[in-house]
């Protein structure tokens, strides 16, 4: 469907509810293709096409979903929806200060027609391409290939209306050898066309050098090269534990008193920032307000967080909504930032990151992370498919698997420099409803980064 004929069905969804009320419609088009020792395992085609109405009753709010898209369905989602919510309020009227008016969206270029094809050759030859460079390195193969067309359309009884389209496309390719060695890569981009499988899994077996036996570090602090994916991966844990509005509202947020105050590198520069090129842009939250830049850290300064408008409300002292609601009403967990973008530094790679490190830690991606300390951002977790030993400046011997425990902030705190080519990373793995965001991010090198284990066995 166009996105006029959402729009349409969005207002038609909207005149068969009484009071105030949104609609929501979303169409999502999507390919995905798993893939594990060098077979295909998954493949999935999804064409859905979903009605949300969500009305509003003395502060309380309720949703229903469609059944169909025939006005008897409509009908029914919207008398549902309008009964939820006036039970609701029986209890007592609630906080939600009512939804938001019309607003301008301005226009950003994350559709891609030809991702929007989803031309299914594409994960065909993208899975052959990385059978054929795990074989020629004597291993196996292990990834994902996905790309999807998301558009939503709104109409609310406030007289806001508007439609967002958005293309993703990504990739990860493992390489483990018949010792479990194993290396990673992974590329994220609003464009199909400018996935390439067969570079990410050359990278990932490059990672392998079944040659060398895997050193081991015993717990302690070591100087560390964090390559994007375990940046991006710290950074989304960041976003929900020191930038959720909701959280910092009721002093839980790991920012809670500390805005205007220095709590990173000056080097560090953190913003949520869903039109810039090479993010995953997005026009409007799930409550149709406007989505624009909006300043995190600065020079190592914290300067904001971000809101729904329930979490505004919370708020008080004149906040409004920041354009981060996850749903109507605002997400359980609170508002979060899906666009972060960390600035880049000087350093033109890893390799020159890990110079000034006499003996230290090379991470090419993070798992299995965890909050352990949600007010302070401590979180635990392991590297894993490519952890290597740094020696005398250079990137040297694999090094076993460690378990790090470690916060945030204090690793921010404690960066010493940045690479020049930050890189869109994401985990790309898409259960229920199709939500692509990602961090635009660079390696970094930090001081004191706290291993606290070492992987039992393999490397």
């Amino acid at each position: 469907m166009s996105g006029g004929d959402l729009v349409a069905l969005a207002e038609r969804g909207l005149a068969h509810a009484r009071g105030e009320a949104l609609v929501t419609v979303t169409h999502e088009r999507s390919l995905l293709s798993r893939f594990a020792r060098s077979r295909p395992t998954q493949a999935t085609d999804v064409d859905e096409l979903s009605v949300e109405v969500t009305c509003v009753r003395d502060g309380r709010l309720a949703t229903a979903g469609a059944v169909g898209i025939d006005d008897v369905a409509l009908r029914d989602a919207a008398g549902r929806a309008a009964a939820a919510a006036e039970a609701a309020a029986r209890a007592g009227p609630g906080s939600y200060p009512g939804l938001p008016g019309p607003d301008h969206y301005r226009p950003h270029d994350g559709w891609d027609p030809d991702t929007a094809e989803l031309d299914p050759r594409r994960a065909g030859a993208a899975l052959q391409a990385a059978f054929a460079v795990a074989a020629d390195a004597g291993a196996e193969a292990f990834g994902t290939w996905t790309a999807g067309a998301v558009r939503t359309a709104i109409a609310a009884s406030t007289g806001l209306h508007g439609v967002d389209g958005l293309t993703d496309a990504y990739a990860k390719a493992i390489c483990r050898d018949d010792r479990r060695r194993s290396g990673f890569a992974a590329a994220a981009t609003t464009r199909a066309a400018d996935l390439d499988m067969r570079s990410l899994a050359e990278r990932a077996a490059a990672r392998l050098r079944p040659a060398e036996e895997p050193a081991e570090l015993p717990p302690g602090d070591y100087d560390v090269v964090l390559d994007a994916d375990a940046v991006g991966a710290l950074l989304e844990f960041l976003g929900l534990l020191a930038f959720n509005g909701l959280a910092h509202a009721e002093g839980r947020g790991a920012l809670a008193g500390r805005l205007g105050t220095r709590v990173a590198a000056a080097g560090v520069n953190l913003s949520d920032s869903p039109r810039l090129a090479r993010t995953l842009p997005r026009a409007f939250d799930a409550e149709g307000v406007a989505k624009a830049p909006r300043p995190l850290i600065q020079d190592g300064v914290a300067l904001n967080v971000v809101h729904d408008i329930a979490s505004a409300a919370v708020a008080g002292g004149g906040a409004r909504s920041t354009g981060h609601a996850l749903a109507p009403g605002g997400g359980l967990s609170g508002p979060v930032p899906t666009n972060l973008v960390l600035a880049g530094g000087g350093a033109a790679s890893v390799e020159e990151l890990a110079a000034p490190i006499e003996r230290g830690i090379y991470v090419t991606r993070l798992w299995y992370v965890n909050a352990v300390d949600p007010k302070h951002t401590v979180l635990t977790g392991m590297t894993r498919d490519g952890t290597f030993l740094i020696e005398d400046g250079r990137i040297a011997r694999p090094l076993r698997d460690v378990r790090f425990t470690d916060s945030v902030l204090r690793l921010l705190d404690g960066t010493e420099a940045l690479g020049a080519h930050p890189r869109l990373v994401t985990e790309g793995e898409f259960y229920g409803r199709r939500f692509a965001s990602g961090v635009l991010c660079p390696p970094l090198r930090a001081r004191d980064w706290r291993v606290t284990g070492a992987t039992p066995g393999g490397a």
